[in-house]
């Protein structure tokens, strides 16, 4: 006859990794377009404003939503429209074309977990306070926390910006917690 002897759990001691290794907090925040700007481009697009063009969407991955951060699909209407993320009279200020879903959609709330749909093909440039860039770094087939993080570790980045390696467009901001 076998005799099986259970481990006791509860007696047992782990060694090795702190607790703060084996579970890793975020250490920034995704900010996607707000609300209140992808409503006044619906609004605006609706009205026919010419700097807000409606496209039919003809490929899977040409047109990313700046305020639910996905791809929108083929055959969806977005809407095309100017914006500037660093305000203007900075030297770094830069207007350029970004997308929004036509419909309404839902703005990206997983804010400490990084967009699936963009994990290749960003550029992240950090800025300081007064909207000078400090550095940038690709990020293509790497790990965009760990570029992230790198670039969070200078003090002196106020925030970091994620946009597009191909087109340069302005995809979303991430800010420290």
């Amino acid at each position: 006859m076998f005799r099986i002897t259970r481990p006791n759990f509860v007696d047992a001691q782990f060694t090795g990794a702190s607790s703060d290794q084996l579970m890793k907090t975020s250490v920034f925040r995704i900010v996607p377009l707000p609300t209140d700007i992808a409503e006044k481009a619906r609004r605006a697009a609706e009205s026919g404003a010419q700097d807000h063009a409606i496209v039919v969407v003809n490929s899977a991955t040409g047109y990313p939503c700046r305020h639910c951060l996905h791809w929108a699909r083929p055959g969806e209407r977005v809407i095309l429209f100017t914006y500037a993320s660093i305000p203007p009279g900075h030297p770094y200020s830069e207007t350029g074309p970004i997308f929004i879903h036509a419909e309404p959609c839902q703005r990206y709330s997983a804010s400490h977990e990084y967009p699936s749909d963009f994990r290749d093909g960003r550029v992240f440039r950090s800025y300081d306070a007064d909207y000078n860039m400090i550095d940038a770094e690709v990020v293509n087939g790497s790990e965009p926390e760990t570029v992230i993080e790198k670039l969070l570790q200078n003090p002196a980045t106020a925030f970091v910006d994620a946009r597009s390696v191909t087109r340069g467009c302005f995809t979303f901001r991430i800010q420290r917690i």
